[in-house]
């Protein structure tokens, strides 16, 4: 663990959490990622926070639950960062300990290249003000129409409220992960129709090297087609409600790159991506055990008839 990575930590804490001397601090790690866990409690100790560092078995995949144990513990919290090989985003674990005020920072998949540079390094105050707005246009929307290379997907927003991803969580409840910069809602159940072509990554499959084509029908997964179809299969296993149209989201991050770990592949400024499985955690009715996202490259994104997104630019 060197000095630069504790400074960069200690820059993180501050800028994105607002960590304060003798606050309590509760760095999660797996692994895979105890030397940027280290380098956190090593910062979170300098800024005088009282500071914990726990180490979990890896999930066996984003979306799963944490111990008892460790739940328990960032019920406790003030401040949380989990950096950890699979994501604590999207479970009940992360949404109680919000509820009780804790503010939280997931690091899905964080990698020591993410750590040091990319999308971390970027300006976080125009990142919200980009996001938020994009996240109004996604509330107040009632249809959106996703297009890629002839795929066209359609699916009902009305009545659902997008969040924020803004890489800024310095008050109570608020948390998302980092490196950030994404609007995301949870679209109707049930209302998905048509396909759509993945060409960026996915969730446990890393960069594609050839397009996913995805069909839905009432807002499930019936088909894949492409090379990385069985692989697909494979993860989402025999649970139907895995198939389910979880997420619709807009990257926002223009530091961000396309590398093959999730976490910074769907901040990518002017993609967007969709999910499949959970979505309770934000808004939506299905609790799937698992959240898998795939990312879209320079699609088209119509809301209510109007185009939003276009050829990797955001026009509204």
């Amino acid at each position: 663990m060197s000095e630069s990575m504790v400074k960069i930590a200690e820059h993180l804490l501050q800028q994105n959490l607002a960590l304060k001397s003798g606050e309590q601090l509760l760095i999660i790690v797996d692994e895979t990622t105890l030397d940027i866990g280290k380098a956190l409690f090593g910062a979170g100790k300098e800024l005088g926070a009282q500071s914990s560092l726990i180490e979990i078995v890896p999930l066996k995949r984003s979306g799963a639950e944490p111990t008892p144990m460790v739940a328990q513990a960032m019920m406790a919290a003030d401040v949380i960062v989990a950096a950890t090989a699979h994501s604590l985003t999207h479970t009940q674990a992360r949404k109680k300990a919000c509820a009780a005020g804790a503010r939280m920072a997931t690091m899905p998949g964080i990698t020591m290249e993410m750590f040091v540079g990319g999308a971390l390094a970027a300006n976080y105050d125009e990142i919200a003000r980009c996001t938020l707005k994009l996240a109004d246009l996604l509330t107040n929307a009632k249809e959106a129409v996703l297009i890629k290379d002839g795929s066209r997907l359609t699916m009902s927003l009305s009545g659902r409220h997008a969040v924020a991803s803004t890489g800024i969580y310095r008050e109570k409840g608020q948390g998302g992960n980092l490196p950030s910069g994404e609007a995301f809602i949870a679209p109707v159940e049930g209302s998905a129709e048509g396909e759509i072509i993945i060409d960026g990554s996915f969730s446990g499959l890393g960069t594609l090297q050839a397009p996913l084509k995805l069909t839905f029908s009432q807002g499930t997964l019936v088909n894949a087609a492409g090379p990385d179809k069985d692989r697909l299969a494979a993860l989402l296993g025999d649970n139907l409600l895995a198939r389910n149209l979880a997420e619709l989201g807009v990257g926002t991050n223009d530091k961000a790159r396309v590398t093959g770990v999730i976490l910074e592949d769907e901040k990518v400024y002017g993609t967007a991506h969709i999910a499949l499985g959970s979505n309770d955690t934000f808004g939506g009715n299905v609790a799937a055990g698992i959240h898998l996202d795939g990312v879209i490259m320079a699609p088209k994104l119509y809301l209510d008839g109007k185009m939003i997104l276009s050829k990797g630019k955001l026009l509204a």
